[in-house]
């Protein structure tokens, strides 16, 4: 390892591009302090990550920077890992070989694989997956303006006026028809399916679709150990319900709780297996996947049922989204590109069901 890969001498080559590229006065710079804490957004984080590999000659994670998010911690992993490289290299480069490590230490075998028998989608211009294919292979966009019956959008930017800054409120990914229901077919009173989220609604019908894709009739499953996993961050219908309280009644908490769309689920079609709803923000449904594959392996479930729902019923994570720089003018993705303003935000569900493939290939 060279000086030039010492922590200090890497704080100062950093110091030095917050003060070329963003302004900062190196001086008012804490070393401890978050680069979030500067002004740095995520599109600023991946450019000096760029930078960074660069500079040293090494190839960086994109996520280093959030793993390590300050001046002092960056650097300090960085001389590290580059005296770690260089250790190794001398290794492989000296006369002995490197012994071979004690049985103990040995990696683990591979997860057994999980199969996807069924699957099922309502997206923005795709109500199912035929029409998501399509939609992919003709490069078509499900973006669209705010439609109607969702809220006033021109009311909705001369009531912002007054507000600081450009605030990106108009695009998003809408379905249609989310008001729409047959409670009769599932089994659920009306008096109940009104106060029933919509999220836990177009949650039955597409699970509904993707066990028949998986040709699996849902009386087959009744009393099976099957699991319920699915990804949920809003709870914007619940709220709305709550907010006049001369109208509650007892049907809202379970209408609106998050922990109900898995629950509802297990309960319609009399599953036995674990029921977890899981907000973890934009990886809900992504964790969700992840717990339904270890509930598999683990044997708590013999099938499972892994979802993501998401409505956007109110624009007030959206106006919030725009408050802190992260929608995206033109309502579009640019992902990693120097054009890249922010995101847009995309309603949606999707199912898929999982089992064992040593299991599916015997059945």
């Amino acid at each position: 390892m060279t000086e030039r890969h010492s922590t200090t001498a890497i704080q100062e080559w950093i110091l030095a591009r917050l003060a070329a590229d963003f302004g900062l006065d190196p001086a008012t710079v804490n070393p401890h302090n978050s680069f979030e804490s500067y002004g740095l957004a995520s599109r600023d984080l991946v450019m000096l990550s760029g930078d960074l590999e660069d500079w040293l000659g090494v190839s960086l994670s994109p996520v280093l920077l959030y793993e390590h998010p300050s001046l002092h911690a960056l650097a300090a992993y960085l001389e590290g890992e580059i005296r770690r490289q260089g250790d190794k290299e001398r290794g492989r480069q000296g006369d002995k070989e490197t012994p071979p490590l004690p049985l103990s230490l040995s990696p683990p075998l591979p997860p057994s694989p999980i199969a996807i028998i069924g699957m099922a989608c309502r997206f923005p211009g795709a109500d199912g997956l035929d029409a998501f294919w399509e939609l992919l292979i003709s490069s078509g966009d499900g973006i669209r303006e705010v439609p109607d019956g969702r809220w006033d959008q021109t009311q909705l930017e001369r009531s912002l006026a007054g507000k600081n800054g450009d605030l990106r409120t108009r695009w998003g990914g809408f379905l249609d028809n989310v008001d729409q229901f047959d409670a009769h077919f599932f089994g659920i009173a009306p008096r109940e399916a009104v106060h029933i989220d919509p999220q836990q609604r177009i949650l039955l019908e597409v699970t509904w679709d993707a066990l028949a894709d998986a040709g699996l009739p849902a009386s087959q499953l009744t009393g099976s150990p099957t699991g319920v996993f699915v990804g949920i961050s809003g709870s914007e219908y619940g709220q709305s319900q709550l907010a006049d309280l001369s109208q509650i009644n007892s049907y809202m908490g379970t209408g609106g709780a998050l922990s109900i769309a898995a629950n509802r689920l297990s309960y319609v079609f009399d599953w036995r297996g674990p029921s977890v709803a899981v907000d973890t923000a934009c990886s809900s449904s992504l964790v969700a996947v992840h717990l339904a594959c270890q509930s598999l392996r683990q044997g708590e479930s013999n099938l499972a049922v892994a979802a993501g729902t998401n409505l956007i019923l109110s624009p007030a994570v959206t106006v919030n989204f725009s408050e802190a720089g992260a929608m995206a003018a033109d309502g579009r993705c640019k992902t990693f590109d120097a054009r890249a303003d922010g995101y847009v935000r995309s309603e949606g569900v999707g199912a898929v069901i999982l089992k064992p493939l040593a299991q599916a290939v015997a059945d």
